[in-house]
């Protein structure tokens, strides 16, 4: 019997130059433990004057973990965090109850032109934590652990794994690795989770056995480990952890209950039709430019009606 249940292909985006590849949430998959988004960065090539310009927009109920391979990402929180992520770094994300941010490219690298490639994920919060006061963590590479296994270079992203632990703040069992391995790299996946899966960036891999592809993330049966093997070498995600129930996800919102995701939607018309002072949601310092709701006008929610209401 095979070690893997099933094997997500992404689903890439053009986004103007600019690649993204979606993998989860999955119609057939939603969440790996607690991972319940895990998108693909690239590789993109930005000449000079070009860059990314996400506008600020909401989260509540999870934490977005941002991780580069290549290039540079600068982060800009409702809390005034004001970060640049580096490759090896941790950008960590707490949204709790809520938080805003932009993700932009700074002006002294978009009139250069540079190269972007990297992973980005959200980790559901339990649900003694998804309204938590929101926070930011960052770590530069060189906190994290780092040692060899089987022949590959493993840094420990989250979580705990062969003995290692990382710094980065989690709130339920969790495990995120960076492998780079090498010809022939042969070792055991990490034991203990609730479910596991792979996900290979580029070169050649099997898991369990089974050869997967580049943009394939392999998820394993719940509960099981597998062997990892790499002939040719190449480079990949492993991810997995504690499940903590089931998540709804709408827009950049998840949580346990519709309600909060409602109340979520409710509150960002609000904080924009208040233009941002004294709302629940506000805008990171200096920020001027926001992302409506789906479906909503791009100039914001439309003034309350001051007609009578009819019946």
């Amino acid at each position: 019997m095979s070690a893997i249940e099933q094997v997500i292909d992404g689903r890439t985006k053009d986004l103007g130059g600019f690649q993204v590849s979606r993998v989860l949430p999955w119609a057939r998959r939603r969440m790996v433990g607690p991972f319940v988004f895990l998108d693909e960065m690239g590789p993109a090539v930005f000449p000079p004057g070009q860059g990314v310009d996400v506008r600020p927009h909401p989260h509540i109920g999870l934490a977005t973990v941002t991780y580069l391979f290549d290039g540079e990402m600068h982060h800009f929180d409702s809390l005034g965090s004001d970060q640049t992520v580096h490759p090896g770094d941790v950008n960590l994300m707490v949204a709790g109850r809520g938080i805003s941010h932009s993700e932009r490219t700074r002006e002294e690298v978009r009139a250069r032109g540079y190269s972007l490639h990297g992973i980005q994920t959200w980790i559901a919060l339990p649900e003694a934590d998804e309204s938590v006061e929101p926070s930011f963590h960052h770590h530069p590479k060189a906190d994290l652990p780092e040692f060899e296994h089987g022949g590959a270079a493993l840094r420990l992203i989250l979580g705990e794994a062969y003995g290692q632990r990382a710094p980065v703040k989690t709130f339920s069992g969790i495990v995120y690795i960076h492998a780079e391995m090498a010809p022939g790299a042969r070792f055991d996946l990490p034991e203990g989770h609730d479910a596991l899966a792979v996900y290979l960036v580029s070169g050649e891999a099997e898991v369990g056995g089974q050869r997967i592809e580049p943009g394939q993330l392999a998820v394993l049966n719940d509960g099981e480990t597998a062997e990892m093997r790499s002939g040719a070498g190449g480079r990949a995600m492993i991810l997995g952890g504690q499940d903590i129930g089931k998540r709804f996800i709408e827009w950049n919102f998840v949580a346990s209950s519709k309600e909060l995701i409602e109340k979520a939607k409710t509150d960002w018309r609000a904080s924009a039709a208040g233009r941002w002072q004294g709302t629940v949601f506000i805008l990171p310092p200096g920020e001027q430019e926001y992302i409506p709701l789906p479906g909503d006008p791009e100039e914001g929610p439309p003034e309350p009606s001051k007609e009578c209401p009819t019946t």
